[in-house]
């Protein structure tokens, strides 16, 4: 490839000024960031080092701003604009990205394209504010604000929530899981239980409130958290705190479970309404009653006895005079009687209308719960199912249809003849109450009228009248149509596992929070021969070694007990009856707060290796045992060693001498060599040859003659690499500057065979290493690539850099040439005087030379060839060949 168009560029746009032009002059907004890394290497912001003048007008920033990405732009974790960057540098593939950008001072739709340059990140961008949106762009934004509004009313609808429970004019509480513990609670719940907030929030219920024990109220939250159905208590005595004393309240109150996503019952929700002065006022009518009852026959008696005093006044007026003042008397107490009678009549008369009074107001409040509960509440009235009662809940649920006043199949067509309409009607005839969990209730869209899939948890219960009679239908209601299809995501995910565990070499398997095995991968039972109901439980168990047991049931209880991870070493029952060494890891998955919800574990066969690290123990006993042996075998050797020393010294003298000889005898055999060149010439410029044999003769000699004098020139070169190498000072090298040298060296050749050179050096641009020592690698590898290039094809040589893993660079030359035979003469490929293709003159010191520079430097090459294909040179340098930082 000709360097002379490059030359000519550089000439007229020097490389530094020409970058500075082409981001002043370009038309999109350019940057230059430099990643910053954590500790574990990973992206987490980027410096600024560069912004072109259009970036500077576009964002509103300095050409060299101070702070960094994110200081300056921290909404862009929440778009995802900050993870594109960071993809585009850690996968190195350039990207695209279209976005509608509101936050940090900036409002516009943004494209973006980054790629990853050496260590650093080229990011371009447009925005569109001089530009008419399009319908894509506008729609884009919409949806953003729609967005943000959906979020600031969620946000203001759980705030709604938590507001609807701290004021509601009932008491309500939470309690959550099986350990029961209290999650929230509102000021009128923590007034029953006698106690703040504060002093029972993120305790168990019995610990929160101990004097409950023994009352059952603990055993039917467990019931409503197993079953999943609510209880509903009426006029429930509780023995309470109350002013520091123990008393004894009424409450009508419903535990009504509430779920997760997955549709399963994580907690309980208590609302309860004390009834404790209704109680007592019917208690004190009943009362009231009974006494009015006692005075009726105390007053019977007494107009019987009035009754027979008449008459023994009719038989005997003189015996009634007698006893006239005991009559007045009589009557006068009786007229007392009476008065005291009427008096606690109409006390007891008072009581009751208070009573009354007091229920009136108690389901005027239970009401104002429905309609300010989160809960969806309707009340059905009547044989028609006529909405009489649509709490806010409910209503959201069907937002643009009119339910109150309307009968059920008029507000709701679509569910003539679905399993819902039935089981109403089996409610109000049938006086039984009605669950069901999850159920798909398919319902027309209010914009479209097309049916869509919603699913609805419900609890239907029939309302009764003063009389006992069924009048109507209480519905609670929730939607799940979010958490039924997280469920059937969560489902696939779980068949998804299965087919991974499945598919694994590994023995794979799970278990509850208590240690109950409920899954195992297929190549558990292909290796047991198990079957699920043999392994699940705790039937795992039987498969393992006796021996081993025990240790692996303690590790696992105590993981259990604590939800700590583990590793233990145990032989596994083949299905055969032979048993394998299997390492067993076993690991807790968590929910949000910390709760173990699943273990995982595996089993990977180690048999093998169990076998091998055995041997090894033996190995390493033997080889003590040898150990003791080569002591005294070593002190003989250090004896030899020093003798060796001695030796090794003569030797390097001896090849210090040779070296020299070579050098000299290379150097002095030169001048001869070139007379007998000269002579050579003379003789065949004047001499007659008649003989035709002779003409072969001179020219063998000719051949051998260059033969000579390329051997002592390689042997020269070898002496002065081996003096020379140690002394060559390392400098930085522009590789590309370098190769572009050698190739120029060699244009004649190269445009004679018309060959083609591609070079990049991106990779690394420059090393650190002695420039002749350089140039003589790359000039024997591309001499070589156009000296055995393949006849009929033009050759093409690819030079390039590489940074290895370990941070080596590697120069790579690659051809299309003859290629090489390894497998018959690849131990042989870098020995002295060593030819493969015959057909080309050489002296076979290339190679070897070459390689002898990059020993003495710490590296080695590497070499991969096919006949008729080419060859790739791999030259390893040594880590210090980068140039420092």
């Amino acid at each position: 490839m000709p360097a002379t168009p490059l030359s000519a560029l550089r000439a007229v746009f020097p490389p530094d000024d020409l970058l500075h032009g082409l981001l002043d002059a370009s038309l999109v907004g350019t940057g230059l960031y430099q990643p910053v890394f954590a500790a574990d290497g990973s992206v987490v912001d980027f410096t600024i080092l560069l912004f072109n003048a259009e970036a500077q007008r576009i964002l509103g920033q300095p050409e060299r701003p101070t702070q960094t990405y994110l200081q300056l732009f921290p909404h862009t974790q929440e778009t995802g604009v900050f993870d594109f960057h960071r993809r585009a540098f850690e996968s190195g593939i350039p990207a695209r990205l279209d976005v509608n950008y509101q936050g940090d001072g900036l409002d516009n739709f943004f494209r973006l394209s980054a790629r990853r340059v050496g260590q650093g990140l080229v990011v371009s961008f447009t925005d569109t504010s001089d530009q008419t949106r399009t319908a894509v762009e506008d729609a884009l934004r919409d949806s953003q604000r729609r967005e943000q509004a959906a979020r600031a009313d969620a946000e203001r609808q759980r705030n709604l929530l938590e507001a609807v429970i701290h004021q509601a004019p009932v008491a309500i509480g939470f309690i959550t899981g099986s350990e029961q513990i209290i999650t929230s609670v509102n000021p009128l719940m923590a007034t029953i239980w006698g106690r703040t907030p504060e002093q029972v929030l993120g305790l168990p219920l019995l610990e929160a409130l101990p004097e409950l024990r023994g009352q059952g109220f603990d055993a039917l939250v467990d019931q409503v958290l197993r079953t999943g159905v609510p209880h509903v208590g009426s006029e429930m005595p509780a023995r309470l705190l109350r002013h520091g004393q123990l008393e004894t309240n009424y409450y009508n109150f419903v535990y009504q479970p509430f779920y997760d996503e997955a549709g399963a019952v994580i907690g309980v929700i208590d609302v309860a309404v004390e009834v404790t002065d209704q109680v007592r006022a019917r208690q004190l009518v009943e009362e009231s009653r009974q006494e009015l009852q006692v005075l009726n026959i105390q007053l019977e008696a007494a107009n019987e006895d009035l009754a027979a005093i008449n008459e023994e006044m009719e038989a005997a007026n003189e015996e009634i005079r007698a006893n006239h003042n005991e009559l007045l008397t009589a009557q006068q107490a009786l007229q007392v009687l009476n008065h005291d009678l009427e008096a606690r009549v109409a006390a007891g008369t008072r009581q009751a209308q208070q009573a009354q009074k007091e229920a009136e107001h108690q389901r005027a409040r239970l009401e104002r719960f429905f309609m300010q509960a989160p809960a969806a509440i309707c009340i059905l009235d009547g044989p028609e199912l006529v909405f009489e009662l649509v709490n806010p809940g409910y209503q959201q649920l069907f937002p643009e249809r009119q339910l109150l006043g309307k009968r059920i199949l008029d507000a709701l067509p679509e569910i003539a003849g679905h399993a819902v309409h039935e089981t109403f009607r089996h409610v109000f005839e049938t006086g039984k109450t009605h669950e069901e969990q999850s159920l798909l209730i398919p319902l027309a869209r209010p914009d479209d009228g097309v049916l869509e899939d919603r699913y609805f948890t419900f609890i239907q219960q029939a309302r009764f009248d003063d009389e006992g009679c069924i009048d109507g239908v209480l519905v609670f209601a929730f939607e799940v149509t979010e958490q039924v299809q997280a469920r059937h995501r969560a489902e696939q995910a779980g068949q998804e596992f299965r087919t991974l565990t499945d598919a694994i070499p590994h023995l794979v398997w799970t278990a509850t929070p208590g240690g109950e095995v409920d899954y195992c991968n297929d190549q558990w039972f292909a290796y047991t021969g198990s079957t699920p109901s043999e392994s699940y439980g705790q039937g795992w168990a039987s498969f393992y070694h006796s021996y081993d047991l025990p240790g692996l049931q303690q590790h696992w209880m105590q993981a259990v007990a604590s939800g700590t991870p583990y590793q233990i070493q145990a032989r596994l029952r083949r299905h055969d009856g032979i048993y394998h060494w299997f390492m067993v890891r076993v690991v807790a998955l968590r929910n949000a707060r910390g709760a173990v919800t699943k273990w995982f574990g595996t089993c990977t066969d180690i048999h093998e290796q169990k076998g091998l690290a055995e041997a090894l123990q033996l190995a390493s006993r033997k080889l003590a045992t040898t150990n003791r042996d080569l002591r005294a075998a070593n002190e003989k050797a250090q004896h030899a060693n020093q003798e060796l020393g001695i030796t090794n010294e003569q030797l390097t003298r001896i090849n210090q001498d040779l070296d020299n000889f070579v050098y000299t005898a290379s150097h002095d055999l030169k001048q001869p060599l070139h007379n007998m060149a000269g002579v050579f010439e003379e003789l065949k410029r004047t001499a007659t040859f008649n003989d035709p044999e002779a003409e072969k003769l001179v020219n063998m000699f000719e051949v051998a003659l260059q033969q000579i004098h390329s051997t002592i020139h390689g042997l020269s070169q070898v002496v002065q690499v081996e003096r020379l190498t140690e002394h060559l000072p390392a400098e930085p090298v522009a590789v590309h500057d370098l190769a572009q040298n050698v190739i120029q060296s060699m244009q004649a050749q190269a445009s004679a065979q018309k060959a083609h050179f591609e070079l990049d050096f991106s990779a690394v641009p420059t090393l650190r290493f002695a420039r002749t020592s350089l140039q003589s690698i790359l000039y024997n590898l591309l001499s070589n690539a156009l000296k055995y290039a393949a006849p009929g094809r033009e050759p093409r040589v690819r030079v390039t850099t590489e940074l290895e893993p370990d941070g080596a660079p590697t120069l790579v030359v690659q051809d299309n040439g003859l290629g090489l035979d390894l497998e018959r003469y690849g131990t042989d490929l870098f020995q002295m005087f060593r030819r493969f293709h015959t057909h080309v003159a050489g002296s076979g010191m290339g190679l070897y030379l070459i390689n002898r520079i990059v020993q003495q430097a710490g590296g080695r090459i590497d070499v991969e060839s096919s006949l008729g294909q080419g060859t790739t040179f791999r030259v390893r340098l040594p880590a210090n060949a980068l140039p420092a930082a």
